[in-house]
């Protein structure tokens, strides 16, 4: 499980992180602060949703 983890949580984090910063560029916030705690709020959030998605995954297989 953990190989189907690490693979779907290198699409998930980065996807979340740059959904959150678009997010936070879109909001004019342009200091580099708040886009560096947008990306690693992505890329933390990423684990949880990945984990989540590997775990339903592999129960129905």
């Amino acid at each position: 499980m953990f190989r189907l983890f690490a693979i779907i949580y290198a699409l998930t984090g980065p996807t979340l992180a740059g959904i959150l910063m678009v997010a936070v560029l879109s909001m004019n916030m342009f200091n580099s602060t708040a886009i560096i705690y947008s990306v690693a709020a992505g890329f933390i959030i990423g684990l949880p949703v990945a984990f989540i998605v590997a775990r339903k995954l592999t129960q129905s297989a």
